[in-house]
């Protein structure tokens, strides 16, 4: 397309220059030049900032997602023109242009001059951009620089405007079209900056201090939007370029020392992180009382009507705090403490809260990835006992060649329940199990991974009234990192044999079930969507199907359930 509107063009030029000897005035010729180029422009721009660039700041751990593969792309690309445009500069007049960036809107001309030397190094001279509100690292710091408000030009003593320093809105095909612009590429950084586009902002001055290498006015810039960003080993680096420029002032250097001090303060790692996390969603499900597709059920040695099917919609609410502290190079102990709350729209009877505690240690030893854990909880139910849960286990993991990460765990828990007037016979359930689980996980590409686990429990009740039984779990899962989404689908399959028969449904049949599970969710950021409300893609939001499907020789456990779920969250450094 763009081909044929270039052809386009060039005819119509080919005919305004043959009108060109049959009009005696020149004027005719000039406005339609000019129509036509603003015409051509127009139609080869794309708006600015129409992709997001901060899908990487989900708050909570995802594998990186290729969102930026297409920026990358374009980047590469203009790294290229700019090649192109150089080795063609190298022929021409080379000009040395003097800046002064200030924080006055309405002050400061740029000045450029014809050198001594044609072929001498492009170098800018300009006075040192002043850094302000440094008074503490917690406060932003900001360069007189964001405010470049230069848009004229003096060349032999006539002052001209800038092509591009207008207020209008520089798109990115401009900047690929422009790579070696200053005025236009830093106009563009600092569109994007106020824009919170910090990547692209970054990326432009990036490329900008590899073309001017010698400015150190580039490089104070890029440094305050670091800051901004919270970049702190990129930080660093241009600090370590700052510091070895000639052309910075002793009074910059202290104040970039004081930067630099800062900088390393935050990454010093700290005694204590403390983190939060906040969720709430919802879930609707088709038989959420797990009715049997026959609607028959078997009671002590009977058979007799089912309930139907109940649709009902259930609402969570959860809040998790967390305390983590490192322990020497390779280790880390944490503390969480969650607390969630289930409630039903029609089976309300079903409702409840629960608390938990977890205290887990992470560590590594030889390629070993070690964590021990252990975890107690209390379910306090609407009208059935309060439930409490004892736990305690270990899982680790090893790397085998670059894709390939297996994994192990055991586990032992104490389930007790309290026996009350409503529930007499509570506490028969109470059980002891053991749990083994083996994993894989394997990277495929950057796109897509896959895993599948192993597991087996072996659970005693205190009365074995039915209740005792093995399990033997299977399951497998891909998982697609969509530029666009995190979308993973996955099967689980359980075997459920039981020891003993329980007598209140069928005395004369020894219970044995599989089930099949089978779900997919999507996660994404809410700001990908609504960038007013979560500007900086804090927001994850998940969406998700399972369909659950129970084979059992008791038809009391042969059923059929759909479900569909929404939840958001966000997590939050208290003390970043």
């Amino acid at each position: 397309m763009k081909k044929k509107r270039l052809n386009k063009i060039t005819v119509k030029k080919k005919r305004l220059v043959k009108k060109k000897t049959k009009v005696p005035s020149i004027l005719p010729l000039l406005f339609a030049i000019a129509l036509l180029s603003l015409f051509s422009e127009t139609m080869r721009t794309i708006p600015a900032g129409a992709k997001s660039d901060n899908f990487s700041n989900i708050p909570f751990e995802l594998p990186k997602l290729n969102s930026n593969i297409l920026e990358k792309n374009l980047l590469n690309n203009a790294s290229f023109i700019n090649e192109k445009i150089n080795n063609q500069n190298s022929k021409k007049e080379i000009f040395s242009i003097e800046e002064n960036f200030s924080t006055d809107v309405h002050k400061e001309l740029i000045v450029a001059k014809a050198p001594e030397e044609k072929r001498q190094k492009t170098k800018l001279k300009a006075p040192i951009p002043r850094i302000v509100d440094v008074p503490k690292v917690e406060e932003t710091i900001k360069i007189a620089a964001e405010k470049i408000s230069a848009k004229t030009i003096i060349v032999d003593g006539e002052e001209k405007l800038i092509p591009g320093s207008s207020d209008k809105n520089i798109t990115y095909m401009q900047i690929l079209l422009n790579p070696n612009d200053l005025d236009l590429n830093l106009k563009y950084a600092q569109q994007q900056s106020k824009m919170g586009n910090f990547k692209q902002t970054i990326a432009t001055l990036e490329r900008l201090n590899m073309i001017y290498p010698d400015n150190v006015e580039i490089k104070l810039y890029l440094l305050s939007v670091l800051v901004q960003a919270d970049s702190p080993n990129k930080a660093l680096t241009i600090i370590e370029e700052i510091k070895s420029s000639e052309d910075i002032t002793p009074e910059d250097l202290a104040t970039v020392a004081e930067i630099e001090e800062d900088v390393k303060s935050r990454l010093a790692p700290k005694l204590w992180n403390y983190y939060a996390e906040v969720s709430f969603g919802g879930t609707q499900n088709n038989n959420v009382n797990s009715v049997s597709k026959r609607r028959l059920q078997d009671s002590s040695d009977t058979v007799i009507a089912f309930n139907s099917p109940m649709f009902d919609r259930t609402y969570t609410q959860s809040l998790g705090l967390t305390a983590s502290r490192t322990i020497g190079a390779s280790s880390a102990f944490s503390i969480n403490l969650a607390l969630s709350d289930s409630r039903q729209n029609v089976e309300t009877s079903d409702d409840f809260e629960s608390y938990g505690l977890t205290f887990a240690l992470d560590t590594t030893v030889g390629n070993q990835a070690l964590s021990p854990y252990l975890i107690t909880s209390k379910t306090d139910n609407k009208d059935d006992a309060t439930a409490f849960s004892f736990m305690y286990g270990i899982g680790g993991s090893f790397p085998a060649g670059d894709r390939s990460t297996y994994s192990y765990g055991y586990s032992f828990s104490d389930a007790r329940n309290d026996r009350n007037t409503t529930d007499t016979t509570a506490d028969e359930t109470n059980a002891v199990s053991h749990g083994f689980t083996l994993g894989h996980d394997f990277l495929i590409n950057e796109l897509m991974s896959f895993s599948s686990g192993l597991g087996y429990t072996d659970s005693d009740s205190k009365v074995d009234a039915g209740n005792d039984a093995e399990s033997y779990d299977l399951n497998f899962r891909v998982n697609f990192n969509f530029p666009w989404a995190y979308v993973s689908v996955g099967d689980a399959l359980t075997w459920n044999d039981y020891k003993k028969e329980d007598t209140s449904v069928n005395s004369n049949i020894l219970r044995s079930d599989v089930v099949n599970a089978f779900d997919i969710i999507l996660v994404k950021a809410v700001g990908e969507l609504i960038p007013v409300l979560d500007p900086k893609n804090e927001i994850s939001m998940t969406l998700g199907y399972e369909k659950t499907i129970s084979e059992a020789n008791i038809m009391n456990y042969d059923y059929i359930s759909d479900s569909f779920s929404i939840s958001f969250s966000k997590s939050f450094h208290l003390n970043k």
